[in-house]
């Protein structure tokens, strides 16, 4: 249980702890957002002896990533030896307090300088009206003064401000002795703390997992910045086409090499360096799981991955095994990515789920076949019943699988057909096409579960489904590419369709041609299994 410590703090401490380096504001909080007007406001208050709220500070001997500079002035390193206090609420008063007094400028979002030394106190100005001020057009200037010159002016201000001694005296007691109301929170584990950030910022998005190992993780001595680190993986993983892989993915394979578990609770207990000093490793590992799924699987893009939690248990795989899968294993690893995937075993509890998987890892690293509590289905029944066209779905995403593997080429001319991320994304993508054209079934009256359908669908070029086939029943388009294209056939083979008069394509029987296909896939999946007594097929 916390026992948090409420206290004060007085404007000069408040000012010296953040330039020591010990009041830090951690990365995962949003950026400096308040204008020059708020700011007046909140000195106004604290002129006129006001509440402003409190400070929540989190007292720590962690250190993580923080924002290193205020306005173009670095903050130093906490000092060697001391806490570090962390604003977990409060960022944009404390900030505004410190921008205010040292009169910096910041960048707004369009580049405009924002210039938070134009404040300034009102001499003449009651204390029912605003004291403190951004606008002295048409003033005189010996009945204003900028706020950093009270607070800092010394002696020279009398001699200045001969009219207003009493004022510069009270103002500047005003805010050197205004007591700034805190609590403390002291050791307590970072997952308490984001807790208790996330809890108070009850209208923000709550912290991800992610954003809180890029602060627990940071080391400047060390140069690891998990955040820059994360953005290089993502730049070389889009030069292979699997740049969709998300961040939480990553911290699950760094967390299964580390503990053999990846729910939050475990990532965010995970060792701050040995995470670093693995880092390199794991994400090697990463990346030969990103080739194997791209070569052995013929997976070639991300988006057509069943699930990105696959990732997991094959990086920790080539993290225990640095060499390609061969023999025995090859086998048990397929046949582990096919279960998964028929019985779409990570739509949920996937992090409680990839924990039990690792230990079946962990047996086909010895040439054991895990065993499986549920058994695959690879009939024709089974997939046809299961089989309507919806690219969100792991199971639909695995039978796209089976297509790419076999690299599909382009009915006019047996080009191979270009496969990327940007058109995977939907099911009405224009290079998903119906074999049998929809419109053309909705004509015979063809219920559009049966249109719709993983059997009637192919992987085409864009330009070949907008300018040859659209409608047209496929006798008549069929009949048109065997003219132009002799290779059409080795064609219509890598999108797993036989011969277009045995397959009832010639004579447009859909029925014919949609069991004919539902064979092939089951076939295709049977290749890829250890199948067993209770498994169905």
């Amino acid at each position: 249980m916390l026992h948090p410590t409420p206290g004060t703090l007085q404007y000069s401490t408040l000012i010296a702890n953040i330039e020591q380096g010990i009041i830090k504001i951690p990365q995962f909080q949003r950026k400096f957002v308040w204008s020059v007007e708020q700011t007046a406001k909140l000195l106004d208050s604290i002129l006129k002896g006001y509440p402003i709220g409190t400070f929540i500070l989190w007292q720590t001997d962690e250190r993580l990533r923080s924002i290193r500079n205020i306005g173009g002035i670095s903050l130093p390193d906490t000092p060697a030896g001391h806490f570090v206090q962390y604003v977990l609420d409060g960022q944009q008063r404390m900030t505004s307090l410190y921008v205010s007094l040292k009169g910096v400028k910041i960048k707004d979002d369009n580049g405009r300088d924002i210039d938070y030394g134009e404040i300034y106190v009102d001499f003449e100005a009651s204390l029912d009206d605003p004291v403190v001020i951004t606008d002295i057009s048409g003033r005189n200037p010996k009945e204003v003064i900028k706020f950093t010159d009270l607070l800092t002016g010394g002696y020279a201000l009398a001699a200045k401000y001969p009219n207003y001694l009493q004022k510069l005296d009270d103002y500047s007691n005003a805010f050197k002795t205004y007591l700034f109301s805190d609590i403390l929170v002291a050791s307590a584990p970072i997952d308490v703390a984001t807790e208790i950030f996330t809890r108070i910022n009850v209208g923000g998005k709550p912290l991800s997992v992610f954003e809180i190992m890029v602060a627990k993780t940071y080391d400047a001595a060390r140069n690891f910045d998990l955040s820059e680190k994360y953005e290089e993986l993502l730049d070389r993983l889009e030069s292979v086409n699997y740049e969709t892989i998300s961040d939480s993915t990553v911290l699950q394979a760094v967390s299964v090499c580390m503990v053999k578990e990846c729910a939050k609770k475990h990532i965010l207990k995970l060792d701050k360096d040995l995470f670093i000093s693995i880092w390199d490793s794991v994400i090697d590992a990463f990346e030969k799981a990103v080739d194997y799924f791209r070569g052995f699987f013929r997976i070639p893009v991300s988006q057509l991955l069943p699930y990105d939690g696959l990732l997991v248990p094959f990086t920790y795989y080539f993290y225990q095994h640095k060499d390609k899968p061969l023999g025995t294993q090859q086998a048990l690893l397929q046949d582990y990515f096919w279960r998964v995937v028929l019985n779409s075993r990570f739509s949920n509890s996937l992090e409680t789920k990839l924990g039990q998987d690792i230990r079946r890892i962990d047996q086909i690293l010895q040439d054991v076949q895990p065993e499986y509590e549920e058994p695959v289905d690879i009939t024709v029944d089974y997939i046809s019943d299961h089989g309507w066209f919806a690219t969100g779905t792991a199971y639909i995403k695995g039978l796209l699988c089976l297509l790419a593997y076999q690299q599909p080429q382009s009915f006019a001319d047996n080009a191979l057909v270009n496969i990327n991320n940007s058109w995977l994304k939907q099911a009405n993508s224009k290079n998903y096409h119906h074999f049998f054209p929809k419109a053309y079934l909705l004509k015979k009256g063809e219920e559009m579960f049966w249109i719709n359908h993983i059997a009637n669908m192919t992987i085409v070029d864009d330009f070949l489904n907008k300018r040859s086939i659209r409608d047209k029943a496929p006798s008549r388009y069929i009949a048109d590419f065997q003219k132009a294209n002799p290779q059409l056939q080795a064609a219509l083979e890598t999108h797993l369709i036989g011969d277009p008069a045995s397959w009832g394509i010639l004579s447009d029987d859909y029925d014919l041609f949609f069991e004919k296909r539902l064979g092939r896939f089951s076939e295709e999946l049977r290749k890829r299994l250890v199948l067993r007594k209770t498994d169905r097929y």
